[in-house]
């Protein structure tokens, strides 16, 4: 338990100042969107970059690995999207954001930094190849249900290619492409240029998490309960639960494998699937409630998880 208290609590405390500074005033949602700008423009792009770029994917790629976090991710999608047309009868435009809203997890904000406490340095190698393809693979996926249904089944690439050319355009994925072009070329930064990045990218997640508080304190879960409860129930337990059962029963993979990824699989809904849903202007009141409430259930959830993955 000591161990526990030692992974989780200073993750949520980080992410609890922040939400307390803006509720109590002592910082403006202005000082908190620059704080986020620099967390998402700067800091993480350095991160990944710096850390994708050193990758070794010779060692560390294993697609069963991958297969066992995204098979959980669609799984999770198509339970949300089906619950919520079906169950809570909701259109199918809401039901796809809906189910984009279970997708999307929060795994770089509190993902690597749960797993860092966790298991250390060295388990994140892993964790950054999930990271690496997780927006491009959710955005693809929500958008093209979305593009459908919207298109009476027809596929809008237009409109789909103007998307992905925005995430293009989006520095955390620039981050992410570029790491992968260094290490593709096997580019060396000079070493004072490298040690610059390392010092602006040991702000990253701090900065994120401090500034993911200020953030919430907008979310105000209103209505719609029993829909957000079915997000996090998938988000939070059935995602890592199939994560969990084909990296270690399926397809028995190293257990610092099996750690990475079903920690990371029990990542509340990050503030991508608010993104979404205001891209589209559907139930972006579910998805922006989902949000904040799935953080706050995450600290018994995933405290509960390492146990299990242990």
């Amino acid at each position: 338990m000591q161990v526990l208290i030692q992974v989780t609590v200073p993750v949520f405390l980080l992410i609890g100042a922040g939400y307390f500074a803006v509720w109590l005033r002592v910082l403006t949602d202005e000082n908190i969107h620059g704080l986020m700008r620099f967390a998402q423009r700067i800091a993480i792009p350095c991160l990944l970059f710096r850390a994708i770029s050193q990758l070794d994917f010779q060692a560390n790629f294993d697609p069963l690995f991958i297969l066992s976090f995204y098979v959980g991710s669609i799984f999770a999608f198509v339970l949300g999207m089906t619950g919520a047309r079906y169950v809570f009868k909701r259109s199918i435009e809401d039901s796809i954001a809906i189910g984009f809203t279970a997708l999307f997890g929060n795994t770089v904000l509190i993902g690597l930094a749960i797993v860092d406490r966790a298991y250390g340095a060295a388990s994140l190698d892993s964790t950054f190849l999930v990271v690496a393809f997780h927006a491009p693979f959710c955005y693809l996926i929500g958008i093209t249900a979305m593009e459908i249904a919207r298109n009476g089944h027809t596929f809008a690439w237009q409109t789909v290619g103007a998307v992905i050319n925005g995430m293009f355009h989006n520095a955390i994925m620039l981050g992410i492409a570029a790491g992968f072009i260094f290490n593709i070329l096997d580019i060396q930064l000079p070493v004072l240029v490298g040690d610059a990045f390392d010092a602006v990218k040991l702000t990253a997640l701090p900065a994120a998490l401090f500034g993911l508080g200020g953030i919430l304190v907008r979310y105000r879960p209103e209505g719609d309960l029993k829909v957000i409860a079915m997000i996090c129930v998938l988000a939070l337990l059935v995602h890592p639960s199939v994560t969990w059962l084909l990296a270690k029963g399926a397809f028995d993979l190293d257990q610092a494998l099996v750690r990475s990824s079903v920690i990371t699989a029990a990542m509340a809904p990050g503030i991508n699937a608010y993104i979404f849903a205001s891209m589209y202007e559907r139930a972006m009141r579910v998805a922006a409630s989902s949000v904040l409430v799935g953080t706050a259930m995450s600290i018994l959830t995933v405290s509960a998880w390492l146990l299990i993955v242990d």
